[in-house]
């Protein structure tokens, strides 16, 4: 454009051959005005002035800075934006800043003490189990609630379960949970929706078994892995793992419990089976979006006395040694990963058990740890049943 102007065209002319404003082709030709072309800065400069009109002046940010030093050597040492103004105020000086302009001054100059949380994206939907993570495979979460009355002191305890993708629902109020209460659950829930590729509990005595004798495997555990569903304990007070089944316990007892009055077990049951029709119907297309469910066999037999076979899950933490307690055992894990997240993958088929670091900073890396020979004993295989 200003190369054309030289050459004897006008402004007008040369915008219009170039698309541009008259103003833009005035622009350049003040820019270049007694300059050769190739000694020309034809860099684009932003717009405005090239320093804002209320920014605080040089020396009042190096006046900041020096009281500031002098601050930091006193018997009092406070160095924070308050401190600085009060002493520049007892200084008399003119035209003192605020408090919240000694901040901005001191956050420019990189010379504040804190530094803010690093805000990191949360790790996946069951980030701890791959295929759950990746959307390959869908998990199932149960809970209880304990502790509600109903009318004329009737103590009653709710169990609830929930898909992690899918938001399937489900509840069974009764009068107590035992084991085989929930095994009866587990399978009316699996027949009707198909079954789970992984089953997670918490590691209470229902689901997981008594705690004072090691190698147990339960009755729950063991109807599990009969259906090729994969258990999976969530570490002891270790909030998360159990956000999306605590979450329907919450919710469960604000949409039913709360809203009504319940005379009876059985007015109950029903308003739950109806909160839970209503919950599926609203959730349609996040249940048609999950995962697919394995169908449920139709000749299917419990048989809880036969030998346990296939694979246990228990995320657990290290202890300050490195050590991780799995199944009333204590393992080795790594001198360099203590008070850590780790998988342990208790293989009965193999005879084997295989320990895989967990961080929530890096969900997508899970390298393998340790690995320990372990055996279900002979006389662990068989349990008492108890209805």
């Amino acid at each position: 454009m200003v190369a054309a102007v030289r050459r004897g065209h006008s402004m007008r002319r040369v915008a219009r051959e170039f698309h541009v404003s008259l103003l833009t082709v005035q622009r350049w030709l003040g820019r270049s005005s007694g300059k050769r072309l190739d000694r020309v800065d034809w860099i684009d400069r932003p717009s405005g002035a090239p320093r804002p009109v209320n920014r605080t002046d040089p020396e009042t940010e190096k006046l900041v800075l020096r009281v500031r030093s002098q601050l930091a050597v006193s018997d009092l040492g406070d160095i924070g934006a308050e401190a600085i103004r009060a002493a520049l105020i007892e200084q008399r000086i003119k035209q003192v800043p605020s408090a919240r302009t000694v901040g901005r001054i001191l956050q420019r100059r990189g010379i504040l003490d804190g530094r803010r949380r690093i805000r990191r994206p949360p790790p996946p939907l069951g980030w701890y189990l791959p295929e759950v993570a990746s959307g390959r495979a869908e998990l199932d979460s149960f809970d209880t609630i304990c502790g509600l009355i109903l009318r004329g002191g009737i103590e009653i305890e709710v169990l609830n379960g929930v898909s992690l993708h899918g938001g399937l629902t489900s509840s069974w109020p009764s009068l107590s949970i035992t084991a085989w209460s929930v095994v009866e659950s587990l399978l009316s829930r699996w027949k009707q929706f198909g079954l789970p590729r992984y089953a997670q509990f918490d590691n209470a005595t229902i689901f997981q078994g008594p705690h004072h004798f090691p190698d147990v495997v339960g009755q729950i555990m063991r109807t599990c892995l009969q259906l090729g569903v994969t258990p999976v304990f969530a570490p002891p007070r270790e909030p998360g793992f159990q956000n999306a089944v605590e979450s329907l316990n919450g919710r469960w007892q604000a949409k039913v419990w709360r809203r009504f009055d319940h005379e009876s077990l059985a007015a109950l049951e029903l308003r739950s089976q109806r909160w839970i029709a209503a919950v599926h119907l609203r959730s349609a297309a996040r249940i048609d979006c999950a995962p697919p469910r394995i169908s449920f066999p139709r000749h299917f037999e419990l048989a809880l006395q036969t030998r346990p076979a296939g694979t246990l899950i228990f995320i657990r933490r290290t202890d300050d040694r490195g050590m991780a307690s799995v199944l009333g055992h204590s393992f080795f894990i790594a001198p360099h990963w203590t008070q850590r997240l780790v998988r342990a993958e208790v293989d009965l088929d193999h005879s084997s058990i295989r320990f895989f670091a967990l961080r929530r900073r890096e969900p997508l890396n899970q390298p393998l740890l340790a690995e320990h020979s372990y055996a279900l004993p002979l006389n662990r295989s068989r349990i008492r049943i108890r209805g």
